[in-house]
C-alpha cells in the first residue's frame, strides 16, 4: 500500500525524484500527511477535554478517575512512539502508518460501545467475586488504542519529516508540529459549538450532540492522511539512510547531554500535555463559564498554531536552546498567574475573565515551541540515532505526561478540594464523596467528590439562582432568559435522575433505613452544600496549576544550564552524517566483527 523507498540521500535516488534543495519531490505531501496525523491526536485530544464533564455527570467518574482514562491516552501513546521507533528502522514507515489507521478506527468502535458497556454492566460488575468497572475500563483501552494510532504517526513523521528536511529541521518541524495546536483549535471549536453554546444570539446546535459522534470527528483528519500516503514512497531516518546499524544508533544513549534532554522533555510531557487535559474544565470554572473555557482553550490553540506554522521569524533570532529556555520562563510565569486568578477577583468577574485570557496568553507563549524544539535539537545533536533517538524524546514526553501529569494534576484537584471541603463544610463532604479512595500510585490517597452527584446539585443550584433572577429581573427579556434557563436545568435534571435509578434515591428519599440513624434526602441541603463545594472545586484546580507552574520553571533552569555547556565547549552546533563514511565504517565494523 505505501511503499518504503531505500534511502532519501541523494545517491540512491533518480535526480528526477530529489529537489535542487535536497528534499525528495513528494517532500511536501509528506509533510501535510504528517500535519493531518498530528492533527487527528489533537482533534480527538480537545473534543476529550470538553467532554470531561459529561463523562463524570453520564458516569460519575472522580477527577482522579478521568485523569486515569486521559493518563491512559497518553501513556499508551508514548509506549508505541518508542516501540515504532524501533520498528520503523525495521520494518519501514508504510507498514507502520497502516496500523495507526486500524488502531484508530478500533479505537472510535470501543467508544461508540460504551453506552452500552454502561446500561448492561454498570460501574461495579462483579464475576467469580471479583469487582470490575468495564465502564472505566472500556474507555480507558479506548483512549489507550487512540493513543496507540497516535503514538504511531509520532514515530514514523517526526524522523521522517527530519530526514526530508536536513537544513531546516527546526522550522518544518514546527510547522509538522502546527498541526497539534490546528487539531486542537478545530476540534476545541466544534466541542464549543457541539455542546449547544451561542456564537452571539446565535446557536448552532440548539440540541447537545452526543460526546459519542463529537469523538469520532477525529476520523475525518485520519482519512485525509490515510489518503495523502497512499501509493507514496516513504523515506528512511537520516541514520538508516546512511547505512548505520541499531548498534551503533543505540550507542548514543550513552551521551549524558542526550539523558538530560530525555528527562527535560519527560517535564515538557508534564507541563504541556498534563496540563492540556484539564486547563479549559480549569479555566472555565474560574470564569464561572464552561463554555468560556472552552473558548479560551481554542484562542490559545490557534495562538500556538500561528506561532508554530508562521513563527520562522522568530526561529532564526534565537538559538534553539535559548527559545526554549525562554519558552519555560513563560510556561512557568503563565500557569502562576493562572493558578492566581481568584486572589486578585472574583470568580466570573469581568477583571477575572481578563486576568485569565491574559495569563493563558502567556502561558501559550510559553509552551508553544517546547516539543517541537526539543525534537529538532536531539535530531541536529544526535542524527546518528535516526528513529531511536527522536522517537525515545516523543516517547518519554508522552509517557510522562500519561503516568503523571494528567493522573497527578486531576489527584491535586481532588486533593485539595475535599481538604478544603473538609474544613469548610464536613457534612456537605460526607455526601458527595465517593465510596472508594482513589489512589495515586499508592503514594498518597483521597476520597475525591462523585461526578455524577455534583451534577445534579450544581442544575439544583441553576434552578434555584434562575428562580431568584425571575423574581428580581425587571425586563421582560431578562425575566425571558431566566426562564429558559431555569427550564434547561430542570429538564436535564429530570432526565439525569431518571437515567439512574440510585442517584434519584440518594436525592430525593436518602437512606430512610440507614443505621445508625436515617440518612435525609441531599436534595434538602443543596443551597447549603452548592456554595462549598463550587468554591472547592475552583481551588483545587488553582493549587494544581500553582503546583504544575514548578515544572516549567525547573525547565528553564536545565536549559539555561545546558546552554552554558555549550558555551564553555565551543558552541551549539549540528551534527552531520557523512553517509559514505558510516557506510564505510559498518563495513569495516562488520569485517573486524
Amino acid at each position: 500500500m505505501w511503499a518504503d523507498s531505500g534511502i532519501v540521500e541523494s545517491f540512491n535516488l533518480s535526480p528526477r525524484s530529489v529537489m535542487t534543495n535536497g528534499t525528495t519531490a513528494n517532500a511536501k505531501r509528506l509533510l501535510w500527511a504528517g500535519f493531518f496525523a498530528i492533527f487527528a491526536s489533537g482533534v480527538g485530544f480537545s473534543v476529550r477535554a470538553g467532554i470531561l464533564t459529561e463523562w463524570a455527570n453520564s458516569y460519575g467518574f472522580t477527577k482522579t478517575e478521568l485523569g486515569g482514562i486521559t493518563g491512559g491516552g497518553l501513556w499508551g501513546f508514548g509506549l508505541i512512539i518508542l516501540a515504532g521507533a524501533f520498528l520503523s528502522e525495521w520494518i519501514g514507515y508504510g507498514k507502520l502508518m497502516v496500523l495507526a489507521v486500524v488502531t484508530h478506527l478500533l479505537s472510535a468502535a470501543l467508544q461508540l460501545a460504551t453506552g452500552e458497556v454502561y446500561s448492561a454492566f454498570g460501574r461495579d460488575w462483579t464475576v467469580a467475586g471479583l469487582h470490575l468497572d468495564l465502564t472505566y475500563w472500556n474507555l480507558y483501552v479506548a483512549m489507550f488504542l487512540f493513543a496507540v494510532g497516535n503514538g504511531i504517526c509520532e514515530a514514523v513523521v517526526n524522523p521522517m519529516i527530519a530526514a526530508l528536511f536536513p537544513n531546516q529541521k527546526t522550522h518544518y518541524l514546527n510547522i509538522l508540529h502546527a498541526g497539534w495546536p490546528g487539531g486542537l483549535l478545530v476540534g476545541g471549536g466544534l466541542s464549543y459549538l457541539m455542546n449547544g453554546n451561542p456564537v452571539g444570539d446565535y446557536v448552532m446546535f440548539p440540541t447537545k450532540v452526543p460526546w459519542l459522534i463529537q469523538m469520532s470527528i477525529f476520523l475525518v483528519p485520519v482519512a485525509l492522511y490515510a489518503l495523502l500516503l497512499l501509493g507514496q514512497s516513504l523515506p528512511k531516518s537520516e541514520a538508516g539512510a546512511a547505512g548505520i546499524g541499531f548498534g551503533r544508533m543505540m550507542l548514543q544513549f550513552v551521551s549524558p547531554i542526550l539523558l538530560l534532554l530525555l528527562f527535560i522533555h519527560a517535564l515538557v510531557g508534564y507541563v504541556e500535555l498534563g496540563t492540556d487535559s484539564w486547563i479549559a474544565k480549569i479555566t472555565g470554572t474560574i470564569m464561572a463559564n464552561a463554555g468560556w473555557g472552552i473558548i479560551l482553550f481554542v484562542y490559545t490553540s490557534s495562538l500556538m498554531f500561528a506561532l508554530r506554522f508562521f513563527g520562522g521569524p522568530i526561529e532564526h533570532r534565537l538559538s534553539p536552546l535559548g527559545l526554549l529556555c525562554i519558552s519555560g520562563v513563560l510556561g512557568a510565569i503563565g500557569l502562576t498567574l493562572l493558578g492566581n486568578v481568584t486572589t486578585v477577583a472574583d470568580p466570573g468577574a469581568t477583571k477575572a475573565v481578563i486576568f485569565c485570557v491574559c495569563a493563558a496568553t502567556v502561558y501559550a507563549c510559553g509552551k508553544t515551541f517546547l516539543w517541537p524544539t526539543m525534537l529538532a535539537v536531539v535530531s541536529e545533536r544526535y542524527p546518528k540515532g535516526g528513529s531511536l533517538t527522536i522517537g525515545a524524546v516523543g516517547g518519554i514526553g508522552m509517557l510522562s505526561a500519561g503516568f503523571l501529569g494528567g493522573p497527578a494534576i486531576g489527584f491535586q484537584q481532588d486533593f485539595y478540594a475535599t481538604k478544603q471541603l473538609k474544613e469548610d463544610a464536613p457534612a456537605s463532604y460526607e455526601r458527595y464523596a465517593v465510596d472508594k479512595e482513589n489512589s495515586f500510585y499508592g503514594l498518597a490517597t483521597v476520597k475525591g467528590l462523585n461526578g455524577q452527584k455534583v451534577n445534579v446539585l450544581e442544575l439544583e443550584d441553576t434552578i434555584l439562582k434562575q428562580d431568584k433572577a425571575i423574581a428580581e429581573e425587571k425586563t421582560d427579556d431578562a425575566k425571558k432568559q431566566a426562564e429558559d434557563a431555569r427550564k434547561d436545568a430542570a429538564e436535564e435534571l429530570k432526565k439525569t435522575l431518571d437515567r439512574e435509578p440510585k442517584l434519584k434515591e440518594w436525592w430525593e428519599n436518602g437512606k430512610p433505613d440507614a443505621k445508625p440513624e436515617p440518612i435525609p434526602p441531599a436534595e434538602k441541603f443543596a443551597d447549603k452544600d452548592a456554595p462549598p463545594i463550587a468554591a472547592a472545586g475552583l481551588f483545587g484546580g488553582e493549587m494544581a496549576l500553582r503546583w504544575t507552574a514548578l515544572v516549567p520553571a525547573l525547565m528553564a533552569v536545565l536549559y539555561l544550564v545546558l546552554i552554558l555547556y555549550f558555551k564553555l565547549t565551543g558552541g551549539y552546533t549540528k551534527v552531520q552524517v557523512d553517509a559514505t563514511a558510516e557506510k564505510a565504517q559498518e563495513m569495516m565494523n562488520a569485517y573486524e566483527g
